[in-house]
């Protein structure tokens, strides 16, 4: 194949080569390849029955079989096959980065890690293995060679290597400026797409927003954005369609969004036809609400359906893409010192970035012991993935326990034996590691409920709380974190800022450990801290639902009128 040749180039020569000779074993592997690469999983299944036809169970047949029923999300059968395949052919680093996929997506954390360090055992200077074994260690809390692989990720993006997801940068201790060389770096294969006709904003009538996503449903960004659209139906001079790349999943949430805005289900539909709905649905501007993370479409976008294209909550960075116009923080999350790390034209709300549904109800919980706490005593809580606890932030945490005698540490379960790790880890500190309580992942409202037993939200760096901060702050309970220098860092410090909780945004390390040891040997302060933030949240606009939707609506107006929109 031509290797200057565009995407749709290979396509046409690929078919070609299957036409001239259907004998030809690769061409067809590579004809699925590219099929897959453009989200034709169709297509892509008809070239594999053909090399299976020619070959039978080839191990190349087999692994990408088993990589295109991962794409449909039918991870047993992609296990099995990826499984076979690697038995096959145990020294082929692709086939075990693809089958830690699998068993990641499946549930196996513990064997997905094994696959993930195979496979950069089989290939150890491939920046895009290194950073999925780091990855995946920060998942399972397991920090042995942390900082090793770490340094060989950042050193990656800093010769310019491609390979390394740009969501899963962010809980490097990056800064700025090299998370915007990691995106332009995963941006930049795609900007060989050829994208449809350029079109142009329409000059009257109600602006069309299109909103692309992946978590329109029982998923954070469902949860955070359900509310918003049900007040956006009051400002007729936006109308919002929403764009799901996840099928229903029953919730009441997907009821709710479906009821807020008409959605569209183009969940696995190849690249191109979810750019034409976009296109057909006559969308002036499109609000990519997934970005790098997993599960998105960054093809649909690099295809430039719509004329203008907004990076927009729940990638916390910059895009790196040239398809991506604006992107859209507030003053505090996206000050003017991180403006330049941007490929995007930065856009500021006047509240924080953030909504959040405030219509849901935080009911009574479960008593203290029924969910494993002591009847007496201090709960600190960090509810964060896993991911985002690492040796700084455990270390913290585990000063504050040193610091108030009594007090425990309630966290969110994690995959694997991240729980065991965490408490090897705190046992190394010197702290009982039945200290340590870890609460299972509950449904949202039992979740949120858990939060009245609470007293205090200790959070991570480099990568803190969003979603969770928001769930903490509407359940009543206090944020502690230490906002840094990245968008993602600084989150939690943007809601407690619009909330006037700035004193619970502390400038350092030491600072957050000697603050939470001050509340935590202090009931009084805590619990007038908390009435505090009952009183905020009931008056501040972070919780204002109505005006999120008028300063949206007001800003989509504002872009829209750069782009020849008379209103």
């Amino acid at each position: 194949m031509n290797p200057t040749a565009s995407p749709g180039q290979e396509h046409a020569q690929l078919r070609e080569a299957v036409r001239r000779n259907p004998a030809d074993f690769i061409a067809w592997l590579m004809l699925a390849d590219a099929e897959m690469g453009v989200g034709a999983l169709e297509a892509a299944g008809h070239a594999l029955q053909r090399a299976q036809a020619l070959r039978g169970d080839h191990p190349e047949t087999l692994a990408r079989r088993g990589r295109l029923h991962w794409m449909r999300a039918e991870h047993a059968a992609a296990v099995t096959l990826l499984r076979h395949a690697a038995a096959l052919m145990p020294q082929h680093p692709g086939i075990a980065l693809w089958l830690g996929h699998a068993l990641e997506d499946a549930g196996d954390a513990e064997p997905a890690a094994q696959a993930y360090a195979i496979a950069h055992r089989l290939m150890p200077d491939a920046p895009g293995i290194a950073a999925q074994a780091l990855n995946w260690q920060r998942r399972l809390c397991d920090w042995t060679q942390l900082d090793a692989l770490s340094r060989q990720v950042r050193q990656a993006v800093a010769q310019g290597q491609p390979g390394v997801e740009p969501f899963a940068f962010l809980s490097e201790d990056s800064s700025a400026a090299e998370q915007l060389a990691c995106a332009r770096l995963r941006a930049a294969p795609l900007a060989r797409l050829r994208p449809l006709a350029p079109t142009q904003v329409r000059r009257e009538g109600p602006l069309r927003l299109g909103f692309l996503s992946n978590g329109f449903g029982a998923h954070p960004t469902g949860l955070l954005t359900v509310a918003m659209f049900e007040a956006l139906r009051a400002h007729p001079q936006v109308q919002a369609q929403l764009f799901a790349l996840n099928r229903d999943d029953g919730s009441e949430i997907r009821r709710r969004l479906a009821a807020a805005a008409p959605l569209h289900d183009v969940a696995g539909q190849p690249h191109q036809a979810i750019a034409h709905s976009l296109r057909g649905a006559g969308i002036d501007l499109l609000f990519d609400l997934r970005g790098w993370g997993g599960g998105g479409a960054p093809e649909v976008l690099a295809l430039r359906p719509a004329p203008v294209q907004i990076n927009w909550l729940a990638y916390p960075g910059t895009s790196g893409a040239p398809w991506i116009d604006y992107v859209i923080g507030d003053a505090f999350a996206l000050p003017d010192a991180l403006a330049p790390h941007y490929s995007e034209t930065v856009l500021r709300l006047p509240r924080a970035f953030q909504p959040s549904d405030t219509t849901r109800i935080v009911e009574e919980p479960p008593p203290r012991s029924a969910c494993g706490l002591p009847e007496d005593g201090v709960v600190f809580c960090c509810f964060n993935n896993s991911y985002k606890l690492n040796p700084r932030s455990f270390g913290r945490l585990m000063a504050v326990l040193r610091g108030v005698p009594g007090s425990v540490l309630w966290l969110l379960s994690g995959p694997g034996h991240a729980d065991a790790r965490l408490r090897a880890a705190a046992g190394r500190e010197g702290i009982d590691p039945r200290r340590l309580v870890f609460m299972p992942k509950l449904p949202h409202p039992a979740y949120l409920a858990r939060y009245r037993h609470a007293d205090l939200f200790l959070d991570t760096h480099p990568y803190n709380a969003h979603t969770t901060a928001s769930d903490a702050l509407w359940a009543g309970c206090p944020v502690l974190t230490t906002p840094g220098q990245t968008f993602a860092a600084r989150v939690a410090g943007s809601l407690n800022h619009h909330l006037g909780l700035d004193a619970l945004n502390l400038a350092d390390d030491a600072g957050f450990v000697a603050h939470a040891v001050a509340l935590g040997n202090t009931p009084a302060r805590l619990s007038a801290l908390r009435g505090e933030l009952a009183a905020r949240r009931a008056a501040s606009s972070l919780f204002d639902m109505a005006g999120f939707a008028r300063d949206f609506a007001a800003l989509a107006g504002d872009i829209g009128r750069r782009h020849g929109w008379h209103g």
